[in-house]
């Protein structure tokens, strides 16, 4: 077989581990042919492709981002988008697709193979936030990435007597936030599942200084107040419908000053956490998702996503995958909770 192999969506630690993992069994153990497409769907839409074979993957795995490079070209969105990337398989010689992404790219697999084309899917978002596994890879980088910033935000709050907030990704599901906070001993995490109560986040930033100590504030770029407390800006759509999110953080500071009378500072760390070399964790998960995945293309068993169900790889119908997202449930962050203020 001819396997065309892709990356979509956000770059992400832990993306050339399943490239590598693919290519090397599947020629290794399968005698298959890889082709890569470049920058996510754009690649088969307009039939870019690179040479993938196991000189391509060597020295990839500690690597950060994609060696195909990635972007968000939704080719459902573009008239006869479907038919061009049906033709450019075809004459590229490309039996089978393995995408790598998250709910955007796993979702527009899933609209392919519904019009015939033979995929399977791989799960990639730091957000954490796909449904049909219980981790995606990527996930852990950001965390301890988060994590460590908080670590070292403590010191200099406590320095100069601020509260200080740390904004991380998270624009529908507040895994990152929720994992990272918890981690740093962060004294407020707002996550988007719940709208959160300004009044009530000074009072925990109130209560912290009067122990003596500074506030550390840990927030997700899709959290939101109650209705009506504070008033928020809308950013502009990506293509797949997408408010481009990030801002929070700095209302919030000002909001917090305004209130408390106390010196507040923003630091978002945006694109620091889905960059440079993914953890253990990560290298080895993604190294499974790609093992699995080349075996369910090799079996034909097309349609579906690899998937981490315990300490199990498992497969799961893409329709699953991609159905919902998986968001912090209230006892989750209620765990949280016992430690704010």
């Amino acid at each position: 077989m001819r396997i065309g192999v892709l990356t979509g969506g956000g770059d992400c630690p832990g993306l050339n581990a399943v490239i590598r993992a693919v290519v090397r069994k599947g020629v290794s153990v399968y005698g298959h042919e890889f082709v890569g497409f470049r920058d996510g769907w754009r690649g088969p839409l307009e039939g870019d492709t690179m040479p993938l074979d196991i000189q391509a993957v060597r020295g990839i795995l500690p690597r950060g981002g994609t060696i195909l490079g990635s972007s968000r070209t939704n080719p459902i969105k573009i008239e006869g988008g479907v038919d061009r990337i049906k033709d450019n398989l075809a004459s590229t010689g490309v039996d089978a697709l393995i995408a790598i992404g998250g709910e955007d790219t796993l979702g527009v697999a899933k609209q392919l193979y519904d019009r015939d084309v033979k995929v399977v899917g791989v799960p990639k978002t730091i957000d954490n936030d796909l449904s049909g596994t219980d981790y995606t890879f990527g996930f852990d980088t950001a965390v301890n990435i988060a994590t460590e910033a908080i670590d070292r935000l403590h010191t200099t709050a406590e320095s100069h007597h601020r509260a200080l907030i740390c904004e991380v990704m998270g624009r529908h599901a507040g895994w990152i936030a929720l994992h990272a906070g918890m981690a740093g001993g962060a004294n407020v995490i707002l996550i988007p599942e719940k709208p959160f109560d300004i009044d009530r986040v000074c009072e925990y930033v109130e209560s912290r200084f009067r122990t003596r100590y500074s506030p550390i504030i840990v927030v997700a770029e899709g959290a939101h107040p109650v209705e009506g407390q504070m008033e928020l800006q809308a950013g502009e759509l990506d293509a797949f419908g997408h408010v481009r999110l990030g801002g929070i953080g700095e209302v919030l500071a000002k909001e917090i000053e305004k209130r408390t009378g106390k010196e507040a500072r923003t630091t978002v760390l945006g694109h620091i956490q889905r960059g440079g070399t993914p953890t253990a964790y990560d290298r080895v998960l993604a190294t499974r998702f790609g093992l699995q995945a080349i075996d369910a293309a090799h079996e034909g068993d097309y349609g579906k996503m690899v998937a981490l169900r315990g300490t199990d790889i498992v497969r799961v119908g893409l329709d699953e995958a991609t159905a919902e997202l998986k968001t912090v449930p209230v006892s989750r962050y209620a765990e949280a909770e016992v430690f704010f203020g």
